[in-house]
């Protein structure tokens, strides 16, 4: 979808229309959730950028804070046009979808009539591209954007990016470049030449054979109809760092109790308990345990997340908290060599 928290709300505050509109929150470390297109041309706003530097770059903007519900229920209508034009539809987060487009006809012109007719039940649009597996359709999305179309090969990206950063892929942030530099790897063409034996060698063997397929733009992840919920947590980054053991305690056991109501409510329960800390200068610190069982009970969750805390025992101020419950399912195995195959459609926002 097009910048779709700003465009759900200029669709009931159509007077804003044209003008620099930025949904955030309101609070010291809040971020930035969205911004319309005139926002991100005129000073280059962007989704997760600080909302305080998008204030000092752009004072005049309309700020709105998030309004969740809202949104949720304008995605649900989206989906519901994908699911009724398409059988596969992979939905991963409010605003974007994958679907798999094999065995139609005309994919193009499928999806022009799903874009149309996801203007006329929502009032807001999308862009769509279309290759050959997840990852090149997400990529392709973008190029067109907004309210485009775009049909992109495999063969074509790998001569139209070859210049450009790895990091156009995604999955490689901005660690992995810094990484990928120093060992002289620059542009997609670079990582695409460079040789498995050696990126396993910098990366494991994991990391580097998933980086060797994707500088050749590889990807055999299939779209699939729902995802099996690996981990849930909690998490929150305070307007004002935690100085006290017994406030960063307290803070810590409502953040699990939160957890395991949540677990509760989607029926799950795990045996990993995981806590994440992030101190005052940014160093992320993250631990675990794992129990004999399978639990979503506070009585449990919260003194694990305690002990973990204590044990770690923080020498500086905390920036944000969380606690995470895994262990519903037994990990993934490695990702076979890719082949290419599947016509795919990414719906991105």
């Amino acid at each position: 979808m097009d910048a779709f928290y700003a465009s759900v709300e200029l669709r009931r505050r159509p007077e804003l229309k044209g003008k620099p509109v930025i949904v955030c929150g309101s609070g010291p470390r809040a971020v930035v959730t969205t911004a319309s297109y005139e926002a991100r041309k005129l000073a280059g706003i962007h989704s997760a950028m600080p909302a305080a530097v998008a204030r000092r770059r752009l004072p005049n903007a309309v700020y709105l804070t998030p309004d969740f519900p809202a949104y949720r229920e304008a995605s649900a209508r989206v989906m519901e046009v994908l699911q009724g034009n398409v059988e596969t539809v992979e939905v991963v987060g409010l605003d974007e979808a994958y679907l798999d487009l094999t065995g139609l006809f005309s994919p193009k012109a499928t999806m022009r009539r799903v874009a149309v007719q996801i203007r006329e039940a929502t009032g807001l649009t999308c862009s769509v591209g279309i290759s050959e597996s997840r990852m090149l359709a997400k990529i392709t999305s973008e190029l067109g954007k907004p309210t485009g179309l775009v049909v992109l090969s495999r063969e074509a990206a790998l001569e139209r990016f070859a210049a450009d950063s790895p990091g156009l892929v995604p999955g490689i942030g901005p660690k992995t470049l810094a990484r990928l530099e120093s060992i002289g790897i620059r542009t997609l063409a670079e990582l695409g030449r460079h040789r498995r034996e050696e990126l396993e060698a910098s990366f494991g063997p994991r990391s580097g054979a998933w980086l060797h397929a994707r500088g050749r733009l590889w990807d055999e992840t299939p779209v699939v109809v729902s995802h099996e919920t690996k981990s849930v947590s909690c998490e929150t980054t305070y307007d004002t760092d935690l100085n006290k053991r017994g406030e960063i305690e307290a803070k810590l056991v409502g953040l699990a109790e939160e957890l395991c109501r949540r677990l509760q409510k989607k029926e799950l329960a795990g045996r990993t308990i995981g806590l994440k800390v992030r101190l005052d200068d940014w160093t992320n610190v993250s631990r675990s345990h794992t129990l004999e069982r399978p639990t979503n009970d506070p009585e449990v969750v919260v003194p694990a997340a305690l002990e973990l805390l204590r044990a770690y025992d923080p020498q500086r101020p905390v920036r944000l908290l969380g606690v995470r419950v895994a262990g519903f399912e037994a990990e993934a195995e490695a990702e076979p060599e890719p082949t290419s195959g599947q016509l795919q459609l990414g719906l991105t926002g």
